[in-house]
């Protein structure tokens, strides 16, 4: 039995049962809930490792909840919907979910891809804790950004930034890499997994959360490719 818990947000209640069945045989534990309303209340007191979602909710719709959710966590979210539309899953990958499925869908392709979100998931906390050492306090050259990666602190202009797993490792990507390019693809297999299968807009709605979050931070768009932090040089005299 592992440890990961699995929050299913359908108002459909033979849906939630078979995907808890499935769920629970693979060894998870689960909790099933009707409206976005409780989902909410649960993420503010126990929230679950991954979220199972459907879009078409009683209330708050699954967009809205993903978008509410999305500002400060980086847990796992697959949408589920009766909605096929190429928009609406272009819509649901770009409010920040990490896969989509149409109805009908087959429990089993359910399972395999919570499976793989999880994976993913510990793939990208164990890059978290190896890939620089474990504390890093940095200011750049004529840029006030300060990253402490043991204590997951981030400083902009002098003021501690509230920021999710994903956004953290994005800026620290680019701090550690003043001025270098980074394309989209390199940003999908860096931080979210060399197997995630979902859109590269996933790593265009990261920056514009940034840019929101740290305004005039030099995070500049690298047309047709992807991003980079512009870092100042330093001018010698002459």
């Amino acid at each position: 039995m592992n440890h990961y818990r699995i929050a299913i947000v359908d108002d459909d209640p033979n849906i939630r049962q078979i995907v808890e069945a499935y769920l629970q045989k693979e060894g998870y534990a689960t909790i099933a809930l009707e409206t976005a309303e409780q989902a909410m209340t649960l993420w503010k007191t126990t929230p679950p490792h991954l979220w199972i979602l459907d879009i078409m909710l009683p209330g708050m719709n699954g967009y809205e909840f993903c978008r509410s959710i999305r500002e400060k966590t980086e847990t796992p979210i697959i949408m589920i919907s009766a909605k096929d539309e190429e928009v609406d899953k272009i819509l649901g990958l770009e409010l920040g979910s990490d896969d989509y499925l149409t109805k009908p869908f087959s429990p089993r392709e359910l399972v395999a891809r919570v499976n793989r979100a999880i994976r993913r998931a510990e793939q990208m906390a164990q890059y978290d804790k190896t890939e620089r050492p474990a504390k890093t306090e940095l200011t750049l050259q004529n840029l006030d950004l300060q990253l402490d990666a043991e204590n997951r602190f981030v400083f902009w202009m002098g003021t501690e930034i509230a920021v999710t797993h994903k956004e953290f490792l994005i800026l620290r990507l680019l701090e550690g890499n003043p001025n270098r390019a980074f394309s989209r693809d390199e940003l999908l297999t860096l931080v979210w997994g060399d197997d995630y299968f979902g859109s590269d807009r996933v790593v265009d709605d990261l920056i514009r959360r940034i840019r929101k979050k740290m305004t005039g931070l030099p995070i500049e768009t690298v047309w047709g490719y992807g991003y980079r932090l512009r870092v100042a040089e330093e001018k010698r005299s002459l």
